[in-house]
């Protein structure tokens, strides 16, 4: 059912999990992204199995990206022009065949050998996700009213790191304990939960009158309406820009072995530091949402993101490095839970889709290729050099967006409601 007519926000976070609609919405996020996680850790073990060679590895990411990038805009372009929640039941089904292909290959049910039964599995999942962010977001629109947008967006930062920390450990966890044919059999249980939760969903769909526009036109028309919102390409960017340029989770390996003396038991608490952060950052402001000055407090953020990044390479304790990522992912959480605010009050009902497959593509390639900078540079100067040049780029890409950007840096919330 649509949201009510009743314009008064809830007073507590509690209060919108209390809506059926949203609580599925957010079930229905959760349990996708363990699913693809689960499946990510296990074909990382899986394929290194087969092959024994790093460099399979590496194209195990290239085998998801760019299938991604292919199919993203076309995702878009379908979640603005058919029914979200019977689209995301068919997505969530590309999430459980290509878990049950995975599970066949790892028990030997199929007649292929080598590697490329894997690899196109992967293909599958990147075109998959596509589709699972424009249809969250749209979805999430469609249960919440405009006023618990930015009460909506912290707690949906929640979910998101819950899900990147969860499904990894997760999936490690059961490759362990059961072998890679139980890990592939769980993620094919929580796809089926995931599109269970759509099923269970009861929204009202937009009504679209009138032929629908060429649809590669109509890409364009969704890429045109970003470049030109000078808020939400500023917030894109800001983002985009600081992952591309300050990520420091893809030299955690080489920092703890040359730098932090520290065995691969402290690669989980350092992984895990950044994403606490960014968990308690969506719970507060969940409880407390952003209306006023969020413009400056965005800025502010990706400033502190930047010292973070500065101060993680200059460190050579442990403890002091891990409890920098922690205010790292907190200094994250508040881009995203901003962004995502941004991008849900700014985008019309019709260009969700679009618009939110366009944030894809930026946050996406700024984290693949956020890696691939990260190691390049770190050959050209070495470990520490690069990252704290990282940090000062970040800052210095913080500084040109509010002297170049004065439309975001007086950016108020309530402004877009």
């Amino acid at each position: 059912m649509t949201p009510s007519a009743d314009p008064q926000e809830p007073d507590s976070a509690l209060q919108l999990l209390a809506r059926p609609g949203f609580s599925l919405v957010l079930a229905y996020r959760i349990f996708a992204m363990l699913s693809y996680q689960i499946v990510a850790v296990t074909v990382g073990w899986h394929i290194y199995e087969v092959t024994r060679n790093p460099f399979s590895l590496g194209l195990i990411g290239l085998a998801e990206v760019l299938p991604f990038f292919c199919v993203a805009p076309f995702a878009g372009y379908l979640v603005d022009h058919l029914p979200r929640r019977r689209l995301g039941m068919v997505a969530c089904s590309g999430l459980v065949m290509t878990a049950l292909v995975l599970t066949a290959v790892a028990q030997g049910w199929l007649p292929f050998h080598g590697v490329w039964p894997i690899y196109a599995a992967i293909a599958l999942t990147g075109m998959v996700r596509a589709f699972l962010s424009p249809i969250y977001n749209a979805l999430f629109a469609r249960v919440l009213e405009r006023t618990q947008y930015a009460r909506g967006a912290g707690l949906g930062a929640v979910v998101f790191q819950a899900g990147m920390v969860a499904g990894p450990a997760l999936g490690g966890v059961l490759v362990a304990w059961g072998g890679k044919g139980v890990a592939y059999g769980v993620a094919v249980g929580v796809s089926l939960i995931a599109l269970g939760c759509l099923a269970a969903l009861r929204v009202s769909e937009p009504v679209h009158t009138g032929p629908a526009a060429p649809i590669f036109k109509s890409i364009a028309e969704g890429g045109r309406f970003v470049l030109g919102n000078r808020i939400m390409v500023g917030a894109m960017a800001l983002d985009m820009f600081s992952v591309l340029l300050g990520g420091v989770v893809a030299m955690l390996p080489a920092f703890l072995h040359e730098i932090l003396h520290h065995g691969p038991e402290g690669l989980g608490v350092l992984r895990a530091a950044p994403a606490l952060g960014s968990v308690c950052v969506g719970l507060w402001l969940a409880r407390r949402p952003l209306q006023r000055n969020a413009g400056r407090v965005l800025l502010f953020a990706v400033a502190g993101f930047g010292l973070c990044v500065i101060g993680f390479g200059l460190s050579s304790n442990f403890w002091l490095s891990a409890a920098i990522l922690l205010f790292y992912g907190a200094f994250d959480g508040v881009s995203v839970v901003v962004r995502s605010t941004i991008l849900q009050l700014a985008t019309p009902e019709e260009m969700r889709g679009r618009v939110s497959s366009i944030n894809g593509i930026f946050i996406s390639s700024s984290n693949e290729l956020g890696a691939f900078y990260a190691g390049m540079m770190a050959k050209l100067l070495g470990l520490v050099p690069a990252v704290v040049l990282g940090g000062f780029a970040v800052l210095s890409v913080a500084g040109i967006t509010a002297w170049k950007n004065p439309t975001l840096r007086r950016l108020n919330l309530r402004d877009l409601h």
